[in-house]
């Protein structure tokens, strides 16, 4: 199996993006992927996937890899929509890995977006609701809010964390998030703001929540030996994991704290890579709520079950901490244009490996981790990255 490196990476502004369509947001994000490489274009792909979990809903527009294709000017020879709910793009991520390591394609260009703004926000909450299962647990009220709320008060009951500390999560990433110049809300926030702002769902406040996004994010993958033809600091993907529980419903899950699915698909991108927790020196997590965000540090291996909240005290995920947590500002303070967000999480740890992060760029980082999940935990998806020597 060949190894594969991320030789271009490009990021739109998140946020509300009226003034463009999907398929031109794409394109933006695509073509300064195409910018970050040294002489790559889009008639030189040879394969193309597309992160996307709702187009028909939000846009109405189906087939959203085909028409993108067309507006690049691409005749790929591999073309795939894919769509796995909040884990749509580091699903084509993988995707797009294990096709040139298996010789398929020598190029792959992976573009995540979603455009979620154009309706209002209960319809696009009506919307995600459907990424549940929802004869048995959308129809009875168990929604995005009300499912991670049920796991925060689960945590809560089992490891005494308080809504201070899950506060403390959502004002890091917006510190972060204020040093990024493509984030939806650059914008620091205090504990008092987020325990003040409307209750969602008990324990979860507006501010323990990520927005409503657009956006979209690029990555271009090679293999490795041919990748400083395209790029002089390439990236090498050196581990892979996804995995689900038997189930996409939270009632079926063995526990609400310990998500097994997790657990496992950052086992096998350990595995993959040849590597532990403590070898990481960057961790970009999927924090739709604060509350996964605290369990992503466990399973991940970051520290033991239950240290999550002393974890968050300590200080180690800051910027200049132990190991830095989503110095993008995460899916809380960037924006979580939800197929976008795999693809802009290996974005964002491979500019942070490349040193090209500025403000928020943690010193000295060499390998980095990606988390995304979708629905209540029930699947995720693990990378991990190394700078190339």
């Amino acid at each position: 199996m060949r190894a594969v490196s991320v030789v271009g990476v490009g990021l739109t502004q998140w946020g509300k993006r009226r003034d463009v369509s999907l398929a031109e947001l794409m394109v933006e994000s695509a073509m300064k992927a195409f910018a970050d490489t040294k002489s790559l274009t889009p008639q030189d792909v040879e394969a193309l996937y597309i992160g996307n979990a709702q187009a028909e809903r939000f846009q109405e527009q189906a087939h959203p890899a085909n028409v993108t294709a067309e507006y690049l000017g691409m005749s790929p020879r591999v073309v795939a929509r894919v769509e796995m709910a909040c884990s749509s793009g580091s699903v084509g991520v993988r995707n797009a890995f294990f096709a040139i390591a298996s010789g398929q394609v020598d190029s792959a260009l992976v573009l995540g977006v979603e455009k979620m703004c154009n309706v209002s926000s209960a319809e696009a909450m009506r919307n995600l609701c459907l990424v549940e299962d929802l004869t048995w647990e959308s129809f009875h009220g168990m929604i995005p809010p009300s499912g991670f709320a049920l796991i925060a008060s689960r945590y809560m009951h089992e490891y005494g964390v308080t809504q201070e500390q899950l506060a403390k999560i959502a004002v890091k990433n917006h510190r972060n998030g204020a040093k990024n110049p493509i984030a939806q809300f650059r914008k620091e926030i205090t504990v008092e703001d987020v325990l003040n702002s409307p209750m969602v769902a008990h324990p979860l406040n507006l501010l323990d929540c990520s927005p409503i996004s657009d956006g979209s994010a690029a990555v271009i993958l090679a293999p490795a030996k041919q990748a400083r033809k395209y790029n002089d600091t390439p990236v090498d993907i050196i581990g892979s994991g996804q995995f689900m529980e038997p189930s996409c419903n939270c009632s079926n899950m063995e526990s609400l704290t310990t998500w097994r699915a997790l657990v496992n698909a950052a086992k096998d991108a350990y595995s993959m890579a040849k590597l532990s927790p403590s070898d990481l020196d960057i961790v970009e997590t999927h924090d739709c709520f604060t509350i996964a965000e605290l369990i992503e540090y466990e399973d991940l291996g970051l520290c033991k079950k239950g240290e999550g909240p002393a974890l968050v005290d300590s200080g180690e995920t800051e910027i200049g901490g132990r190991i830095p947590v989503n110095p993008s500002g995460g899916l809380k303070s960037k924006g979580h244009p939800v197929g976008a967000t795999g693809v802009a999480q290996i974005a964002e740890v491979s500019e942070q490996l490349r040193g090209e992060c500025g403000p928020r760029q943690v010193d000295g980082a060499t390998v980095g981790m990606t988390q995304n999940l979708s629905g209540f935990a029930t699947h995720h998806v693990c990378h991990i990255l190394r700078r190339q020597n």
